[in-house]
């Protein structure tokens, strides 16, 4: 069973300047509540127990969100504020959850992901990307399921267009499973246009091995002198690793972007 998510929360948020400038992208607020915790709210919907922060020493805030216990405390005795009291009461609960490790210099996914290394005890987990959050359906619970029938690694899909594939990674499948699901063959990191394989891009979900770890531990920089988990992946792939392509059936919402940041509070506002 799968019960550890890790949620990468190092990066800039560039995109979302002058927001981010002083304010982590994940505590912006999304219809009335931090971004953060509707990936939080999916996780324990779908069974996970600990989930793993990677942040930066510049990132403090996000911790002190979720261990601002004194502050809270000393409302409370104030003004016995109802709603107050259960806002708190669901940060204690999301507190008891959460981990922090540290990635200070921002090296790509696949190094934030090797902070984790030590944290991680079962054959798999779930990793999560905050800029990405699919409303509506719980894609994370239905790739659990994914998991639990053939004991694959699996990663969300999403047809993209085929002019905005340099945006994503993208997918080269072998064969269907189902009509949600098929064999991937390949995956390549934010292709051209005329050398995508498909316009199947990865969305960001995945459950992954643990023995991705040692792929990671081995990668050479990739594009931007990163280090890139989908290296790691084609490898395991190469190996005859089964990952999964899952065609999820909620809807998808790109929080990256001022467009996305602001059409996501509208969508989520129709709810």
């Amino acid at each position: 069973m799968i019960k550890q998510a890790i949620i990468p929360l190092a990066g800039l948020g560039t995109r979302l300047l002058p927001l981010t400038s002083v304010f982590p992208k994940e505590l912006l607020p999304i219809n009335g509540k931090p971004g953060i915790e509707y990936i939080l709210d999916e996780c324990i919907d779908s069974g996970i127990k600990e989930v793993i922060f990677i942040i930066s020493k510049k990132k403090e805030i996000i911790k002190k969100y979720f261990h601002n216990d004194k502050f809270y405390k000393k409302i409370i005795k104030k003004k016995k504020d109802r709603r107050i009291i259960d806002e708190y009461k669901k940060i204690l609960k999301y507190k008891k959850m959460i981990k922090f490790v540290y990635q200070n210099k921002p090296k790509g996914t696949g190094d934030a992901l090797l902070k984790t290394k030590k944290l991680i005890k079962g054959k798999f987990f779930l990793m999560m990307l905050p800029d990405d959050l699919i409303i509506k359906k719980n894609c994370s619970k239905s790739m659990i399921k994914i998991h639990n029938r053939y004991k694959s690694s699996v990663i969300a899909s999403m047809n993209v267009k085929k002019k905005t594939v340099s945006r994503w990674g993208i997918f080269k499948l072998k064969k269907k499973i189902n009509k949600d699901n098929s064999l991937i063959e390949d995956v390549f990191e934010k292709p051209s246009i005329k050398n995508a394989p498909s316009n199947k891009a990865v969305i960001g979900r995945y459950i992954l091995p643990y023995k991705i770890f040692y792929k990671l531990l081995h990668l050479k920089p990739g594009k931007g002198g990163e280090i890139h988990i989908t290296d790691a992946i084609r490898s395991l792939i190469n190996e005859n690793e089964s990952f999964i392509a899952h065609s999820f059936s909620g809807k998808y919402l790109d929080c990256g972007t001022m467009n996305g940041y602001i059409k996501s509070t509208l969508e989520i506002a129709k709810i």
